[in-house]
């Protein structure tokens, strides 16, 4: 069988606190091909790693991403323990052989702040986007070369008319709507297929008889161990 990506979900969370740069070098540390992080936008315009729209469920700041400025930010937190900046994870992130960061946008928004972060460090050979058709349509509006994973929560494949506009590599189901229909479809269609979260072996094992190119886990080293297992045999 072909190489199976291992995608760290919001670095490694069963460790460190997630989407910081502590569980993202955790992750790459731990074997992972690529690290998924999720990306906002704060009042400065400023991408930093979060997935929720406020600092409640991490940081116990009920506030809004979007109500805060970075300098304020730095007063969350502990010493070594804080929400970063995008560019500091891409910076991390270059920091280990693998390398490659699937930048998670919830809609349009970040899309401009986050692809400009990535160009000015010349990242983009090390970065793939992932989100909805709407968030995919700005990043490829900005970046007609940009890696691209479109994250699909229908049984079927999208319409002829999305895939030409978005020409992604990847389509992304949760794993509860793949099998082996679905990847055969994808793959005929061109695409591989990324799936999420899948943190069970079990679940690893039947994402792999299903024939995905790329599986998501909060538990990396376990998805590690299951992908060389299986390409041992």
């Amino acid at each position: 069988m072909s190489r199976v990506l291992a995608v760290a979900h919001r670095g490694d969370p069963f460790r460190h606190r997630e989407n910081t740069l502590a569980s993202v070098g955790s992750a790459f540390a731990a074997g992972a091909d690529a690290v998924e992080v999720d990306v906002q936008l704060t009042r400065d315009g400023v991408p930093v790693l979060l997935h929720d729209r406020t600092l409640e469920r991490l940081w116990g700041d009920p506030r809004p991403i979007d109500r805060v400025t970075l300098d304020q930010l730095a007063d969350l937190g502990a010493p070594g323990l804080r929400v970063p900046t995008l560019t500091e994870a891409l910076k991390t992130a270059a920091e280990s052989p693998a390398g490659r960061l699937m930048i998670d946008l919830d809609d349009a928004g970040p899309a401009a702040a986050a692809w400009q972060a990535v160009t000015a460090l010349g990242a983009e050979s090390r970065v793939a986007f992932c989100g909805s058709a709407t968030a995919m349509l700005a990043v490829r509006a900005l970046a007609p070369d940009a890696e691209l994973a479109l994250t699909w929560k229908q049984p079927r494949l999208p319409g002829g008319a999305l895939l030409a506009d978005l020409r992604p590599r990847w389509i992304n189901p949760p794993f509860g709507l793949v099998d082996q229909a679905f990847t055969g479809a994808a793959h005929q269609a061109g695409l591989e297929v990324s799936t999420w979260t899948v943190d069970l072996r079990r679940t690893v094992r039947r994402m792999l008889r299903a024939g995905v190119d790329s599986i998501t886990s909060n538990r990396v080293s376990l998805l590690r161990a299951e992908l060389d297992r299986a390409a041992s045999r």
